[in-house]
């Protein structure tokens, strides 16, 4: 039966879901980790879409095609930053599903819309224009090559034999780049010079550090920080997909911040609650005097500790009951 439905619901019934199936081949072969989720979208994806738009017009009969079209993009942005926005702390080895799951998604995005564009969404001409809009091929000839050469290798040549977590932390960095988690934004793009560019990087780091050691005490802190990211590189995705499929529709000038979405906002509240737990604890640990080997800190990291993972976990277990 054909895959439908959001991405990460599929292969409840004993098949492994599309984005474990999609860590699993690209952990064997991260180089080529673009050009397996363009081909993995097409096969997977495209069979769904078809009936997914034509659900869109009956629910809709009266919408025009601009409409239609502007709320597949809505609906796969928030899809996009809820499916991607996973926590840190004791969770952040979901951190490569996550990114599996927004990149599908927003392989989706691209077929839906050039489903409504009159395009086959299941022919292996998608996977080549899905690499040009992401950027990583100038034209639809060398995405051609390349997923040929990729097919090539997967047919007959065995992948460079690599550690297993080597692998997986390759991948994740090529999903974050190709995802714009660690891509330039519009800000660092327009900024001229070497050393205001070599700046503005390092302050994109400065940032993804920071929130990365918050999450260890404070997972909830990645919701509003993905969920920023990925609604920014959403956005500049979805203008080059809606000037490739329709013309006369050119990408939209956007200002250098975005308008935040509800969801990005209900994340910062959430993850601003989160933050008062670790507060919380740690004047409690103090105040009680609870000591182990004379000392506050082992108590207090303990606590920090469990506190993190109770809370990763409840976050966690709503989102995926939410989901199904």
């Amino acid at each position: 039966m054909a895959y439908q439905g959001n991405p990460s619901t599929a292969g409840s019934r004993g098949e492994p879901s599309p984005e474990r199936s999609l860590l699993a081949s690209i952990v064997t072969d991260p180089e080529h980790l673009p050009e397996l989720l363009a081909g993995f979208a097409v096969r997977r994806i495209g069979p769904a879409v078809p009936e997914s738009i034509a659900a869109l017009r009956r629910r809709r009969p009266d919408a025009g095609d601009a409409e239609l079209r502007a709320e597949v993009v809505a609906r796969g942005r928030r899809t996009v930053v809820s499916e991607g926005s996973v926590v840190g702390g004791p969770f952040i080895v979901l951190i490569p599903l996550a990114f599996c799951a927004a990149l599908l998604r927003q392989a989706r995005t691209v077929l839906e819309l050039a489903a409504l564009s009159g395009r086959d969404p299941t022919t292996s001409a998608r996977a080549g224009e899905l690499l040009v809009l992401q950027g990583v091929y100038q034209d639809t000839a060398q995405a051609r090559t390349a997923l040929a050469r990729t097919a090539g290798r997967a047919a007959g040549t065995p992948a460079r034999h690599r550690s297993r977590w080597t692998a997986l932390w390759d991948v994740t960095l090529r999903m974050a780049r190709l995802l714009g988690v660690l891509a330039p934004g519009n800000e660092d793009q327009a900024a001229t010079g070497r050393l205001r560019r070599v700046a503005a990087q390092a302050r994109r780091w400065l940032i993804l550090a920071a929130v990365f050691l918050i999450g260890l005490v404070a997972p909830l802190v990645w919701l509003p920080y993905l969920a920023v990211t990925y609604q920014r590189a959403d956005a500049r995705l979805a203008d080059r997909v809606l000037a490739y499929y329709f013309t006369g529709t050119p990408p939209a000038r956007r200002r250098r911040a975005l308008r935040p979405e509800p969801e990005a906002v209900a994340a910062v509240l959430r993850a601003l609650l989160s933050l008062l737990v670790p507060l919380v604890l740690t004047v409690l640990t103090f105040l009680t005097g609870l000591r182990i080997a004379d000392s506050n800190w082992p108590v207090l990291g303990l606590a920090l500790a469990t506190a993190s993972a109770v809370v990763g976990a409840l976050w966690y277990r709503r989102h995926h009951r939410h989901r199904g």
